[in-house]
């Protein structure tokens, strides 16, 4: 069982203003330099080796060298369900003015990102909701999703790898991650990074060079209109 202290010290971890936004960086679903997390934080590059020692023993994070760099990522989806419901339960505190302020200055990042290693915004949202709507998904308790039979047909149909998904045993196979911008359930888990596998390996949608804006191409519209029914 968790302890206090424990869950105090994860909590204090992530709720540093220079951790948060490196851990908000991280989220693209890449790894960076311990310089790229340092400028992203604003603090000097031995601030950042110290912030990112402890996030590192708090299996917050996962630390690989290469050469003279270091390279830092998430240590796993768990942590990146764990961010993005934090940031969806600090956008509430905002106002509805506020809020549509937010919308007008970063209307692509809400449109489709990456969360972590899944689809997420306006586009994961109208993935999930015509999985849903079609019978392919169904609720699996609070924080899950159960994939039916009539969705092991439709994943195939689309080239959704589920074997692959299904041999991912250390996570989840399908979580319900909540929005920060939409406020509703996206799929994460093994099986919301098989979708967005598929989403970029058949051109449907394109990682840009930084940050975790996802744009969707003209062929990645019409196959949500033709394979899902959805349109954004």
């Amino acid at each position: 069982m968790t302890t206090v202290n424990a869950l105090s010290e994860v909590a204090a971890l992530m709720g540093d203003p220079a951790r948060a936004a490196m851990l908000s960086l991280l989220m693209d679903g890449r790894a960076h330099t311990a310089s790229d997390l340092a400028l992203a934080a604003g603090v000097t590059a031995q601030t950042a080796s110290g912030h990112l020692g402890r996030m590192t023993e708090a299996n917050l994070l996962a630390a690989r060298a290469q050469g003279r760099n270091r390279f830092y990522r998430l240590a796993s989806g768990d942590v990146a369900h764990a961010i993005e419901s934090l940031m969806a339960l600090a956008g509430t505190r905002a106002q509805p003015a506020s809020r549509s302020a937010a919308w007008r200055r970063d209307p692509d990042l809400r449109f489709c990102r990456t969360c972590y290693d899944h689809l997420a915004g306006q586009v994961g949202i109208a993935v999930t909701d015509s999985l849903t709507q079609h019978g392919h998904l169904e609720p699996k308790g609070s924080h899950d999703w159960k994939l039916t039979p009539s969705g092991e047909l439709f994943c195939a149909r689309v080239g959704v790898d589920l074997g692959g998904a299904r041999q991912a045993t250390t996570r989840h196979f399908a979580r319900q991650c909540l929005d920060w911008s939409e406020r509703r359930p996206h799929i994460s888990g093994a099986l919301g990074s098989a979708i967005a596998d598929t989403f970029f390996k058949r051109g449907w949608a394109e990682k840009l060079r930084r940050g975790r804006t996802v744009r969707l191409t003209d062929s990645g519209r019409r196959a949500l209109a033709r394979d899902f029914g959805a349109a954004v």
